[in-house]
This record gives structure tokens, C-alpha cells and sequence, in this order.
């Protein structure tokens, strides 16, 4: 109840003092004295009188709250009332339905901000009997399609009848389609038109999503742009770095005075893995130059250990760097029939995440391992990291998706995209000891 114990207390102190004045003037009178009674009369009607209009002030002032409170009408504030105290719970509530409103009225201004700033044309209909009304036309719309903001459907219909007409074919239902529609009484333009139907609160809207299809094809092109330059930067600086720092040996050694016959055999080296990379390098670029997607493989025969000494060789410098002991397991010869530079890319970027994941550990291994099983073939890489967060596995092999701020997210899309592209597919595992990614090759 929204009165307080004070409210009753004051009737109840009213009341029984009427009662009193009223049975002492009623003995009064008994006893003759009349004109004492009549005294004691009169001051009962005035108490009367007074309790009368204290109880209609207070029901007065109920019924202001209540009806403010139904008209959504927060504008008084009773905190500074008189009676403020005796009628605490009632203004209470007042003052949190009032809160609450604030708060509905924020997050509306809000949720119309993001709208009016979407390029996409947005109209939210609302029904009330069998019309619609519009419950909001974003900017986009209004100044796209040179409509003022009508609250009516009939009224839109007048401005876009190719557009209205569509929907009310489909009885306002979810629809998804190509739509031609002539905007400012220029050539029709295609937009792409989307539309949904949901229930609020036994409240019926109808959503409508338009949006050029200029723009689509803008946006994904941007969008496919960046995602192309991101893999490309990534595979650049893969191999830019190891012939970064295969340069800088070969200038270190012919800085010597002397060069021995070991210092010429790593220059040779270091110069035919060089060579190999850029060769790669101006491949994958051109690759990637002429279309946006991962080349087919070319595959061809050659050998497992050979295909890893090749990865090792460019990945030494960095090993070496980082103190990092690799162990090759891969005892047994084995013809794959692979692309050699996709696979070997495969190789650099798997061993790239081992560098990585070790960056924070003081005992630094790296195992490759192979078997044959049931005509497949099994490549692991096993580092002694701290191994992927368990709320993360999921997402390593997504797009762009990274842990690290100069990391891309493409090594691990494009590694899994291109053992698919083989045949085969890239795993994860995790024991608790040790990380390892699994290359799953089916030999043909």
C-alpha cells in the first residue's frame, strides 16, 4: 500500500478525537448544559470539515500521480511536496517509472542515431487493425528515394508504388529479392530488397531493408581489396623477413677478411634459398594479381624430407635467433605428389606460429614428425608452447581472426585452404603438453 503508518495514525488520532468531543457533548447535553454542547457540536463539524478536505487533498494528490503516471507524464517532481515523507512509497515509485522512462527515451534517441546513420534504406512498419503504419523511415530512405517521412503506408505507396506493390503481392510476408525502382524520376536502378516480420508485445511490425546494389557491389569490393592486400602483406613479410635476415649473414661474412671454404658453402646456400623465396614471391604476387582467390595446385612428385629441409633452411636464421632447438623426426622417404612452393608455404607458416607460441617460454623445442597411415599421409608439427585458450580454438582457422597485433589472421586460413585444396585437411590438437597442428595428405 502506498500510504504510510503516518497517514493512518493522523486519521486515526482525527477520527478518535471527534469521537470524544462528540460523546462529551452528547453528556453534556444531558446534563443541560446546551449551550456547551452546542459549543462541542461545533467543533466537531469543524474537525469533520478539516478531516474532509485533508482526506480530498490527499485522494487529490493520488490521483494527480496515478494520471501522470498513466499519461506518461514524468514532468513534476515531488521530492520537494510537503508531504513528500507521508506519501514516500507512492513517489517512489513515481520516481522510478520516471527513471525508467528516461532510460527508454535514451536508448530510443540512440537506436534512431544508428539508424539515420546506415547507408541502407530502413522503413519499420506497425500494425494497427488492417492498416500499417510507419513506425520509422531511417534518412537513408527519405533522401535516397526523395520521400518525405509520411506515417502512413498509403501515403508511401503514392511515392513508391513499384515498391509497395511487391510487398502487398506477398501479403507482407519475409521476402529477399532484386527489386527495379525509379528514384527521383531518373533511369531505374536495381536495389537488393529484404524484409522481415516479427511480433513485439502482440505488437505486429514489418521490416524493410533496401539497399543499391551499387552499393553491394562497392562494398564488396572493398571488402575483398583489403582481404587480398591483408593475405598478400602477410606472405610478403613471410618470406621477406628470413631473406632479411639471410642478407644480413651474407654481409656479415663478406665483411671478413678472409672467407673459408665453409663461409662460401653457407653464402651459396643462403643465396639459392634467397633466390628460391623471391622466385616464390613474384609467383604468389602474380598469383594473387590476377584473381582473388587461392591458385589450384600444381602438383608434382617430390620428396618429404626434401620439402622440409627446404622450410627449415629458410626458417634457421630465425630459429637461431630465438634460440629455438628443432628437431626433424622424418627418418623415412616418401614421395608427395604436391604443389612444392603451396606446401612449403604451408610449412613457413605453421613453423612461423611455433616462433610465436614459444616467445614467452624458456625451453624452446620444435618436433616434425611424419607417418603413413591407411595410404594417408600425417605431417606434425609439435612446439613445447603454452598451446591456444580453450575459449579460442574454435575461431584459429577463421579469416583474419589473430592474437597478435602485428598478425594479420591469414596464415592459418589460407595453410587450411590450401591442404584442401590437396585433398587433405589441417588439424589442431592439444594434450596438455604440447601444441600440435596435423597435415593430413591422402596420397594419389
Amino acid at each position: 500500500m502506498f500510504k504510510s503508518w503516518k497517514i493512518y495514525h493522523l486519521l486515526f488520532v482525527r477520527l478518535l478525537f471527534i469521537i470524544l468531543t462528540a460523546g462529551i457533548s452528547f453528556y453534556l447535553f444531558q446534563r443541560g448544559l446546551v449551550f456547551t454542547a452546542f459549543f462541542g457540536a461545533l467543533v466537531i463539524f469543524t474537525l469533520l470539515v478539516e478531516m474532509y478536505f485533508y482526506v480530498k487533498q490527499a485522494f487529490l494528490l493520488y490521483d494527480r500521480t496515478i494520471t501522470s503516471i498513466l499519461q506518461n507524464d514524468f514532468t513534476s517532481d515531488f521530492s520537494k511536496h510537503k508531504s513528500y515523507k507521508n506519501y514516500s512509497n507512492l513517489f517512489k515509485l513515481y520516481q522510478n517509472l520516471k527513471n525508467k522512462q528516461n532510460e527508454e527515451v535514451s536508448k530510443d534517441i540512440i537506436y534512431h542515431s544508428i539508424l539515420n546513420n546506415i547507408e541502407t534504406g530502413i522503413i519499420i512498419l506497425q500494425k494497427q487493425g488492417n492498416d500499417w503504419n510507419i513506425f520509422l523511415m531511417n534518412n537513408y530512405f527519405s533522401k535516397h528515394f526523395n520521400v518525405p517521412k509520411v506515417s502512413k503506408w498509403k501515403y508511401l505507396k503514392n511515392q513508391l508504388p513499384s515498391l509497395c506493390e511487391v510487398i502487398e503481392k506477398q501479403n507482407f510476408q519475409e521476402i529477399k529479392a532484386a527489386l527495379e525502382i525509379r528514384v527521383n524520376q531518373q533511369d531505374r536502378q536495381t536495389f537488393v530488397l529484404q524484409t522481415s516480420r516479427s511480433e513485439i508485445f502482440n505488437q505486429d511490425y514489418f521490416i524493410i531493408l533496401l539497399d543499391s546494389i551499387q552499393n553491394v557491389i562497392e562494398k564488396k569490393e572493398k571488402e575483398a581489396w583489403v582481404n587480398l592486400m591483408k593475405v598478400i602483406s602477410h606472405e610478403l613479410l613471410n618470406s621477406i623477413t628470413p631473406i632479411r635476415s639471410l642478407s644480413q649473414n651474407l654481409q656479415d661474412l663478406v665483411q671478413q677478411e678472409t672467407i673459408s671454404l665453409e663461409d662460401i658453402e653457407d653464402m651459396k646456400s643462403s643465396v639459392a634459398t634467397m633466390l628460391r623465396r623471391s622466385d616464390h614471391l613474384q609467383q604468389f604476387v602474380e598469383s594473387y594479381r590476377k584473381i582473388a582467390m587461392l591458385p589450384s595446385p600444381k602438383k608434382e612428385k617430390i620428396e618429404l624430407s626434401k620439402l622440409i629441409e627446404n622450410s627449415l633452411q629458410v626458417m634457421i636464421p630465425l630459429f637461431q635467433e630465438e634460440q629455438i632447438d628443432v628437431a626433424n623426426k622424418i627418418a623415412f622417404k616418401l614421395l608427395l605428389n604436391v604443389d612444392p612452393q603451396q606446401m612449403e608455404q604451408v610449412l613457413l607458416n605453421l613453423l612461423t606460429n611455433c616462433i610465436y607460441a614459444l616467445k614467452e617460454t624458456e625451453k624452446k623445442h620444435i618436433v616434425i614428425s611424419a607417418e603413413v597411415k591407411e595410404k594417408r599421409t600425417f605431417i606434425r608439427i609439435s612446439d613445447s608452447g603454452n598451446g591456444i585458450e580453450k575459449e579460442i580454438e574454435t575461431k584459429i582457422f577463421l579469416p583474419f581472426f589473430t592474437t597478435r597485433k602485428e598478425g594479420a589472421g591469414i596464415g592459418l586460413t589460407l595453410s587450411k585452404s590450401i591442404v584442401e585444396a590437396h585433398g587433405g585437411y589441417l588439424a589442431y590438437q592439444n594434450d596438455g603438453l604440447e601444441t600440435t597442428f596435423v597435415i593430413c595428405l591422402v596420397d594419389n
